[in-house]
Formats: C-alpha cells, structure tokens, sequence
C-alpha cells in the first residue's frame, strides 16, 4: 500500500473517550506504565488502580532492549520488567484479563517496532483486536513507513496513533495527517521522554500548526509532571500523557503502597 490514506475508524473505545471528556469540558488523563513491571504479576493490578485514580485512557508500555525514545526513568522499568520475563504475550493476557473483568478502559500498547515486526504485522494487529486492545503508539517506526502494519490497523479497527514533534516538518505532519486515527500524540519537546519542570517554547504556536489541519484530537505528552502542567496542556488539548513522572513516583514506592501511590497521582493530576 503506498501512501495511503486511512479509514476513519470510528465509534470505538478511544473515539468515545475523547468524545465523553471533550463534553466535560478537560483533557483525557492518559498515564502511561511498563506491562511486567515493578514485578511480573503487577501489570492487571496496576492498570485497575490507574482507572480508579481517574485514568481515562492508559498506555501499556512494551518493554524492549533498545528503547531510543525514552529517558532513564522508562528505561529501567523496561529492563526491570525484561529481567521479570515479560513478553508481548504477557501484555496480551493482562488486557484480555481486564476485558474480562468487565474493564472498559482504553488501553494503548507503547511498543518499538522490532518486537510487532517479528512477532507478525498482521498476527499481531489480530491478537490486539481479539484480547481488546485499542491502538499501537510506535515511536521508531516513520509514518512513511508504517502502511502496512496500517493496513493490518485498519483491518482489524485498531487505531495506529502517530507521533508529530516540535521539529516536525510540514511533510511530516501531513504524512501523518493522511493515515492518523484516533488521536494524534504530541511530543512536547525534543529529546527523550522524561520528566521536566516546564514546558518548551513554542509549545503553543506547535499545537496550533497541527491544530490548523487535524481534525483529531490531539494529545500532549514527553515532561508532564505536575497539576500545573496538566492544566497548561488542557488549554491546548484534548488529551494529556503522563510517563516518567509517574513510574518515578512508584518506582519509590514499597509493594504495600504501590497501588494507592499509583491511584493517588493520577487523582492529583486530576485535580481530585
């Protein structure tokens, strides 16, 4: 498939999301975690208590050798969970664990391309529509570049979220304004993912370039880390990721506490 241009994919768990908290008048609380991660048998546990600080839509980080986007903090909870024995396969069977518990989250796999390339492009995409994931962020795979594990996307109604940058051209937002679905996540600074006290110049006139031709919802993501950040970006967009703040803050955290760490910082982001 060349330069495709992508199917709507429509009335789905992400779409509605965003639909619901656009009516309430805020952004989507999006936090993010690493499946297998502090230990093996957290991930389901992890994920429940998210939602029950306020999360409107998590994304699952799939751990991988070589995470290239992503600060310290993201890296040693991807080795930590590697060491664990983690394997897409675990990711998959906590989703579907979840699904069958009646959970109606949106969950998003954060993964690198290698790992979905050699698991199967098309296996892959149809494992995450039976166990009920929603979408697939791949931050090392170009838009360009991404039409056929797209094409699987679309096949199966998962939504593949694209990344637009700062440094973004405007070849580069309209290769991703072609083939975006569900939302479109965006780096608000360059660099690596990581916690950061303030926001990078420009951050507003870089939301309004996007804004001016997507017709998508757009989320904020890469150094939120506090109340006041969230708020900032909710001024700017309809969604609001949270990474490494948020394992930092667990990472921190006894086994006892972990859950209610993690139930009480998504719910303070939230202003609750």
């Amino acid at each position: 498939m060349t330069s495709m241009t992508a199917a709507k994919i429509t009335n789905t768990r992400i779409t509605r999301v965003f639909e619901k908290v656009k009516s309430e008048g805020r952004a989507a609380m999006m936090p993010f975690v690493t499946a297998g991660w502090p230990r093996l048998d957290d991930t389901e546990d992890l994920l429940k208590a998210l939602i029950e600080g306020g999360a409107d839509l998590i994304e699952v980080g799939i751990p991988f050798s070589d995470p290239i986007a992503d600060g310290p903090t993201v890296q040693r909870a991807s080795q930590k969970a590697l060491e664990n024995g983690v394997t897409p396969n675990h990711a998959f069977e906590s989703v579907r664990a979840l699904r069958e518990q009646g959970v109606d989250t949106p969950l998003v796999f954060m993964g690198y391309y290698n790992p979905v390339y050699a698991f199967g492009l098309e296996a892959y995409v149809a494992r995450c529509a039976e166990v009920g994931v929603d979408g697939l962020i791949v931050p090392d795979l170009p838009p360009e570049e991404s039409d056929p594990l797209l094409e699987a996307c679309v096949k199966h109604n998962v939504h593949l979220i694209y990344l637009l940058a700062p440094t973004s051209t405007p070849e580069r937002v309209e290769a991703v304004l072609q083939r975006a679905n569900g939302f479109i996540y965006l780096v608000a600074a360059t660099g690596i993912t990581g916690a950061r006290t303030a926001f990078q110049a420009g951050l507003a006139d870089y939301v309004a370039r996007v804004r001016r031709h997507a017709d998508l919802p757009l989320a904020i993501g890469f150094g939120i880390s506090t109340r006041a950040h969230v708020l900032e970006a909710e001024k700017l967009a309809g969604g609001v990721i949270i990474g490494s703040a948020l394992l930092d803050r667990l990472e921190r955290a006894s086994p006892d506490d972990l859950l209610e760490e993690a139930r009480d910082f998504v719910r303070s982001l939230r202003g609750g």
